[in-house]
């Protein structure tokens, strides 16, 4: 009787085990179609849309009468060869640049004097994202208030200090301006430098340390033969988004210096919103905005090719 039970529930336990093969696609598909319609909706339609936009003349006149003829590749040849692209990027390149440097030195230090413990170190680590947390036009405003030549804090407290005469034209000299909104973006991307590599840091097992320290090692040495090799993967990641993210800083340089003076902080990216926002010419805009999406995948590319050597180099290695 058992024996017969068990024969007649078997084709009915095949046909779920069927059931289950077939929907488990499907299922996978449903928990990935939110997704999948977000980027698509959100990243994969504007870029096309801005990719169509650059090969035409699209302008203001363009939203009343729905045309926007085709130009080829005029948009691109315009930009490139313009005078102001031609300052605008090694500007791009010292501000992207000098905030990396920054932000990365600044953010491996913090990393590592945190991942020390002492009292009050998580209270510290906590406030330490302020920065990072608080809305940028809040910050860029709070430090173009500092920056100010003659009612600023920092020159206050330089002149207070008798390190000055007269105050330093921060925001409006030519020489200054860049330097000035570099160490504001630095200031605004410590926190998230500090809080991946600290991360990184805390997958470094402990007793590579000891086994080091039983060795006679210092901390240089430590540094030198354990952390930097263990943390490198996480410090490529790190610079990488780094570049990809100062690339298309905006907001903090329109809100301290506008761009100026003299051009001397304008960048691909507050020159393509010049050309969409201020002089619409949206077509003109677009391109420069794609030639600033290939920067940053070159970037990107290299910096996954790099991985991929070093891994392979790591996996053939004695």
């Amino acid at each position: 009787m058992k024996d017969g039970a068990e024969d007649k529930a078997a084709p009915g336990r095949g046909r779920a085990a069927v059931r289950a093969r077939l929907w488990e696609p499907i299922a996978r598909w449903m928990f990935l179609a939110p997704a999948v319609a977000y980027l698509l909706l959100f990243f994969g339609y504007p870029i096309v849309e801005n990719i169509v936009m650059s090969f035409q003349q699209y302008t203001t006149t363009t939203f009343y009468t729905g045309a926007a003829p085709f130009v080829g590749l005029r948009n691109y040849t315009g930009i490139l060869s313009s005078d102001l692209f031609a300052r605008a990027l090694p500007t791009t390149v010292l501000f992207t640049a000098g905030s990396l440097a920054g932000q990365f030195v600044l953010g491996l230090a913090l990393a590592l004097f945190f991942h020390r413990r002492f009292p009050l170190g998580r209270v510290l680590r906590s406030l330490l994202l302020l920065p990072w947390l608080l809305p940028l036009v809040v910050s860029a405003t709070t430090w173009r208030w500092m920056l100010d030549t003659d009612t600023g804090v920092v020159n206050h407290t330089l002149r207070g200090l008798h390190l000055l005469s007269s105050g330093v034209p921060w925001l409006t000299g030519t020489s200054q301006a860049l330097a000035s909104v570099t160490v504001v973006n630095i200031w605004v991307g410590i926190p998230f430098n500090t809080a991946i590599l600290y991360g990184g840091l805390q997958d470094i097992p402990a007793h590579l340390y000891e086994a080091a320290k039983l060795d006679g090692a210092g901390p240089l040495t430590s540094f030198r033969r354990i952390t930097w090799p263990l943390l490198r993967p996480v410090a490529g990641v790190v610079l990488v988004l780094g570049v990809v993210y100062t690339l298309k800083v905006l907001d903090i340089i329109l809100i301290v210096t506008g761009g100026g003076p003299a051009d001397a902080t304008e960048t691909i990216a507050t020159r393509s919103y010049e050309l969409s926002f201020q002089q619409f010419e949206f077509g003109r805009g677009a391109a420069l905005g794609n030639v600033l999406v290939v920067i940053s995948l070159l970037f990107a590319v290299v910096h996954l090719r790099a991985n991929r050597r070093a891994l392979e180099a790591g996996s053939t290695g004695p």
